[in-house]
């Protein structure tokens, strides 16, 4: 399960409620959440938060917090 997964099943949130509000597919929606490979977009992540009525900064603080800078 990928971060936004993660985040969302931590929400309880309906994924086809999300889809309805945001547009974006069910099975696109599903792909975000377990797939690691997939990519969002951040009209996908804006969206999302919106939907979910939390702040866009924090589902993108959750989603990226194990991203590194390299040293050097």
């Amino acid at each position: 399960m990928t971060e936004i997964g993660k985040f969302l099943n931590k929400k309880s949130v309906n994924k086809a409620e999300i889809a309805r509000r945001t547009g974006i597919s069910t099975s696109r929606l599903s792909e975000l959440s377990l797939n690691e490979s997939t990519r969002f977009t951040v009209q996908e992540l804006y969206l999302i938060a919106l939907a979910i009525d939390t702040k866009p900064a924090i589902v993108l603080e959750e989603v990226c917090k194990n991203l590194k800078l390299n040293n050097g």
